[in-house]
């Protein structure tokens, strides 16, 4: 599939700072549509997601995706050589992206006021643990324990067992999608000022994204439930608090599936399909709180269903009532989906490992979509300071000592 001509973000620079998953994200949606993201690593061994989930090589798949779209560029930000080419790069920049524990850029020479002095007009983006103001501000913290500190792990997992993480780091990526809302709100509330002949100190161009606070933003309402009327949430395994009949279920085959039945409109057909028209049609059982509190009578008598036949079986039954399941994909489901194919979000490359090229790598689209389809993934994630060089060229920077070395 052919590159689109012009995408919404093109013309517009992002320096990125960030290492592991949360700016670098941020930098990725920045990218995917076009930004020029130019991310800075450290010499030597570069953002530490290389090395994450690595099976072999020196690079691994997670970093190759997450930094799809950029350029490398290895700079030391302890050494006077490395601040001057950020800070040549920051003058040409629109927007300046980065998640080190607050402080860090301040004690490199690179805080708010170096940026501001460099570029007037830069917008700066920043993700960190609990934020840039506050008690806790300047603590240290990965997205597991923002995850905790936002009230979201405490909702995962079954009620008689310790709360769980999901299988994702769910904190960062939030966070990451955040930052690249603010960053693009940033870009219009600039262009409003500057098309006012308006100007804003940098405080006003900051956008502060804090994990803990990105978890909190997606708890519904736990929070108003709690103050208005003393609930307490507590985990509820697959099920989703006060909404019922909607679970995982297991089939004859051992594989699960997804049904969400709880719409009031939906719940008659769902019985119905399941040969229990007596729930469906149960003066008791006609709203979401009344089933909520039989919860447990209607999942025994869906579970007894589904365990009689095979996953395509439950889902064809569900079809054919309108009732809105689906199986648990694997990896192995999601690169042979249908679906997904038709909107490429599944696009394949060709991959180095540092060691060997392994054919026909399937990565995941670009979302959301826009014409259609997903956009094609230009670059993966590169190769260590593979666009040094050339960045620096074009600023018509010298070599730094880590491009020459």
């Amino acid at each position: 599939m052919e590159h689109r001509e012009r995408l919404p973000l093109d013309g517009v620079r992002v320096l990125e700072l960030g290492n592991y998953i949360a700016a670098p994200t941020a930098g990725r949606m920045l990218a995917d549509f076009g930004a020029e993201v130019i991310k800075i690593e450290r010499p030597g061994t570069g953002d530490e997601l290389r090395n994450w989930r690595l099976h072999r090589g020196t690079t691994s798949m997670l970093y190759r995706t997450i930094n799809r779209n950029k350029k490398s560029v290895v700079l030391d930000l302890r050494a006077e050589e490395g601040r001057a080419a950020v800070l040549e790069l920051v003058r040409r920049s629109d927007i300046v992206l980065e998640n080190f524990r607050p402080g860090t850029l301040e004690k490199w020479g690179l805080g708010p006021e170096a940026l501001e002095a460099a570029n007037p007009d830069v917008i700066l983006v920043r993700i960190s643990a609990f934020g840039q103001t506050g008690p806790m501000s300047e603590r240290p913290g990965f997205a597991a324990v923002a995850e905790a500190y936002g009230g979201f792990r405490e909702l995962v997992g079954d009620p008689d067992r310790p709360p769980v993480r999901v299988g994702v780091s769910i904190g960062d990526s939030i966070a990451g999608m955040q930052a690249a809302f603010g960053a693009c709100m940033m870009l219009f509330d600039r262009e409003r000022r500057r098309a006012a002949a308006e100007t804003a100190p940098l405080a006003a161009r900051t956008v502060d994204v804090a994990l803990n606070e990105a978890m909190l933003s997606v708890m519904e309402s736990l929070i108003p439930d709690y103050s208005a009327f003393g609930d307490r949430r507590t985990r509820t395994g697959g099920r989703m608090q006060g909404i019922a009949p909607s679970n995982a279920y297991v089939c004859r085959d051992g594989r699960s599936v997804v049904i969400a039945g709880n719409g009031d409109g939906i719940y008659r057909r769902y019985m119905d399909a399941i040969g229990r028209p007596d729930l469906g049609a149960d003066p008791q059982l006609q709203s979401n709180a009344a089933r909520w509190e039989r919860r447990d009578e209607l999942d025994e008598a869906i579970a007894a269903w589904c365990a009689e036949r095979t996953p395509a079986e439950v889902l064809a039954a569900m079809d054919a009532a309108g009732v809105p399941a689906g199986p648990i994909y694997t990896a192995e489901d999601l690169v042979a989906d249908e679906q997904l194919a038709a909107r490429n979000m599944l696009q394949r490359f060709d991959v180095s490992t540092g060691e060997e090229t392994i054919p026909e790598v399937v990565f995941p689209g670009i979302t959301p979509v826009i014409d259609g389809v997903s956009t094609p993934i230009r670059s993966l994630g590169p190769d260590l300071g593979e666009h040094t060089d050339e960045v620096l060229a074009e600023l018509g920077l010298p070599a730094t000592r880590e491009a020459r070395s």
